[in-house]
């Protein structure tokens, strides 16, 4: 009985993390014209340029609604496939970089960056928008494509 509401208290818990991808879930990067033949040359100019997929003045303040009712806002996001450890750092850069110019009021609990193909499921849990659907189909909590984030947001 004790672990029934434990476990119940980890799940409301867990419920109240959300996380994001970032390239092609809150940025279009796939738009960036380019963008993977600056990959393979390890030029971080996409991650830089791309632009946000909302309005974000919007999700902005949605996410600082959340946050002040208790939800954490975390990032988890891959690097570029086949780099190298100098473009793992440019593209960190870049990333956090971008975060701070298009959500500077938003203070994520977690901006969890890590080599492409990391099973995110084993990096958070709670709630996931990400643009891969093996991402999504692999996550333990509640996952959502890119589609109608705002929406989903204003849910919760």
């Amino acid at each position: 009985m004790i672990i029934e509401s434990e476990r119940e208290v980890l799940t409301m818990t867990d419920m109240k993390i959300i996380n994001f991808d970032m390239d092609g879930t809150l940025n279009s990067f796939y738009d960036v014209e380019g963008w993977l033949e600056d990959l393979i040359a390890n030029n971080p100019r996409p991650y830089v340029q791309a632009k946000p997929s909302c309005d974000f003045r919007v999700l902005a303040r949605r996410l600082n609604v959340l946050i002040n009712n208790g939800y954490k806002v975390r990032i988890v996001s891959w690097l570029a496939k086949n780099s190298n450890e100098d473009f793992d750092n440019q593209v960190i850069y870049a990333k956090k970089q971008w975060l701070k110019k298009h959500l500077p009021s938003v203070k994520f609990d977690k901006i969890i960056i890590v080599p492409y193909g990391t099973p995110k499921e084993t990096l958070s849990n709670g709630i996931l928008f990400d643009d891969e659907e093996n991402n999504r189909n692999n996550w333990k909590g509640v996952a959502y494509d890119v589609n109608n984030i705002l929406d989903i947001l204003k849910t919760l």
